[in-house]
């Protein structure tokens, strides 16, 4: 089973809260985390595209390293580990973009990969001038921009292009990325439109459900389609956070002060962008949401002991998940743990070599 660490560019990773922790946004920080993570055979490191804060006592995610720059000076800073760039594809030129990718995958020897995101909240897109697209409308964009950065990587001599949203002409990129016939692409799309998108392009579709029913139902479905239609195939993996604890009770103790000391007004802003602005009721329901942004972005949590944590990442492979990207509330600290104590669990599960 693949694993990475996610959110390890912005400020507070993946949790919206107060909570005890050495993290923070400082290139030293970062730089000793990704090395800590190769180190420890980690499969990847995936950044969080962000240009401005949710506000709330935190500005939950508004210290942010740019994720292009980000990805090339921690390739150089690792041996094994993949490295992706996370990037909002309105916001790029798919010209500038392949070529950064490209310059990137050389830094890297072929350890890197572009993470592929169609818009995100409105007020945050609207800083770059002009309105974010509707939902499917986002999909066809994405896709002329991926046809396009395609061609950029793959096709030699020069070409034209005149598409619905790209015009050029005697267009050329040189060198062609290191991976052939280019880069590793992942895509968090989980909507028919985003389901349909990974499926025909990408390598790894990054998807958050709440039940393993759900999980297996999702990752059935989507291989399915990736084979059926369009002949390839495709890895599911999923995201969240990890609190791993020598006992369970020392686990959800730490996961609860998470919660008690969430930025509930981060979290409220984050789930009324999210949701295009609808209103906030804070019944039961709404609530629970709320908890599970503050505590691990909206992901899947796994909470408990080494032999707990590493039963669950078991549960989550067997229901068809091939990797997980996590948070930890303490990356730096809660690795060498995790190296130490579930590692070599995970191996004599059979789910790491």
């Amino acid at each position: 089973m693949k694993l990475g660490l996610f959110g390890t560019n912005c400020s507070y990773g993946l949790i919206m809260s107060h909570a005890p922790s050495t993290y923070e946004i400082t290139w030293a920080h970062t730089k000793e985390i990704a090395q800590r993570a190769d180190a420890l055979g980690f499969d990847v490191l995936v950044p969080v595209a962000r240009w401005k804060g949710f506000g709330g006592s935190t500005n939950f995610n508004g210290n942010c390293f740019e994720t292009y720059a980000w990805a090339a000076g921690l390739a150089e800073a690792t041996e094994r580990i993949c490295v992706a760039s996370t990037s909002h594809l309105p916001t790029v030129h798919p010209i500038v973009a392949a070529k950064a990718a490209t310059t990137i995958d050389h830094i890297s020897g072929g350890r890197f990969a572009l993470n592929l995101v169609m818009g995100w909240v409105a007020p945050e897109m609207e800083m770059f001038g002009s309105e974010q697209r509707e939902h499917d409308q986002r999909y066809a964009f994405g896709q002329d921009w991926l046809d396009f950065a395609n061609r950029l990587w793959s096709e030699e001599g020069t070409f034209d292009v005149h598409t619905e949203f790209f015009d050029g002409e005697l267009i050329e990129a040189y060198p062609k990325p290191h991976q052939a016939p280019r880069p590793a692409l992942l895509n968090a799309g989980n909507s028919a439109s985003g389901i349909e998108f990974s499926a025909r392009n990408v390598d790894i579709n990054f998807a958050s459900l709440d039940t393993l029913e759900n999980i297996r139902s999702y990752t059935d479905a989507l291989r399915a389609k990736a084979r059926e239609e369009y002949q390839r195939d495709i890895k599911a993996m999923t995201y969240g956070l990890v609190v791993c604890r020598d006992t369970e009770e020392e686990a959800k103790r730490a996961f609860q002060q998470v919660v008690d000391e969430g930025d509930w007004g981060a979290a409220g802003n984050v789930i009324k962008m999210a949701t295009s602005g609808a209103s906030q009721s804070f019944d039961h329901a709404a609530t629970r949401m709320q908890e599970r942004f503050i505590a691990g972005w909206g992901g899947y949590p796994i909470v408990g002991t080494p032999e707990q944590v590493t039963e669950e990442l078991g549960r989550l492979n067997e229901a068809g998940m091939e990797g997980m990207i996590f948070g930890l509330i303490d990356y730096n600290e809660e690795l060498k743990y995790f190296g130490e104590r579930v590692m070599p669990l995970l191996k004599e599960a059979g789910l790491r070599h």
